[in-house]
């Protein structure tokens, strides 16, 4: 017991490094430093943040939800991580990128991490609006798009900084490699937002039935668009 204690501490022991000292954590991932214990840590940690966060959206409407949300938000972060990492390492290394695949996967973790840590320190106030405020199914939904929308960009930021680290060592094709970043991180986002839709419901609307999931229909801005429009009164 007290040596699963011990691991589940330095997992998020090796969170906290990243947090506390980003440019030291990024510079040992460039020098190939511990990469298989980050890559342990930082998946474990994560997975562990993004499920208490799905699981507080999800009890939004069930427990069944809650259990399910806890579940598919981490699957959420991870399947849009496998679904566009190819794309980023291969065409790095057609561009003179000379940094390991686990290099390149380590700094899409760290990004990914930050965004699990940041859900969760907006956990309290999302249990707050569903308390307070819980027929506001609308409000909550935009709200939610909001939370993600802010903890992804802060991710962004992180990860174009760590990949920009990353490539200090490979000055042939580094420009090259800056467009394919920035432009990765754009389909980055619209694979995030089309699985995001595909895996939904995260939190159930009120009066309906548990769903696990639900059939693939309309879009998510479509959805979005709904939602702003009831909530000022257009339908």
């Amino acid at each position: 017991m007290l040596h699963k204690q011990s691991h589940k501490i330095k997992h998020f022991a090796v969170l906290i490094s990243l947090l506390r000292d980003r440019q030291n954590f990024l510079e040992e991932i460039r020098q190939g430093i511990g990469l298989q214990s980050k890559t342990t840590s930082l998946f474990v940690s994560s997975s562990i943040f993004f499920a208490i966060y799905g699981g507080i959206i999800g009890a939004s409407h069930s427990w069944a939800q809650a259990l399910s949300g806890a579940i598919k938000l981490p699957a959420f972060y991870l399947l849009t991580l496998i679904i566009c990492f190819p794309t980023l390492f291969f065409f790095n290394v057609l561009f003179g990128s000379r940094s390991s695949i686990q290099q390149h996967f380590v700094v899409l973790l760290t990004a990914v991490s930050v965004i699990s840590v940041l859900l969760f320190s907006l956990a309290p106030v999302t249990l707050f609006f569903i308390i307070t405020a819980p027929g506001s199914y609308q409000f909550f939904k935009l709200l939610n798009v909001l939370v993600f929308g802010i903890t992804g960009a802060f991710g962004v930021k992180f990860l174009y900084e760590g990949m920009q680290l990353l490539s200090q060592q490979d000055e042939v094709g580094k420009r090259t490699r800056t467009s394919i970043l920035r432009s990765w991180l754009f389909l980055y986002a619209f694979v995030g937002m089309q699985l995001g839709w595909f895996l939904r419901p995260f939190f159930g609307a009120p009066g309906t039935k548990f769903e696990l999931f639900r059939a693939v229909q309309g879009n998510f801005y479509l959805d979005i668009v709904a939602a702003m429009s009831e909530i000022l009164g257009y339908r």
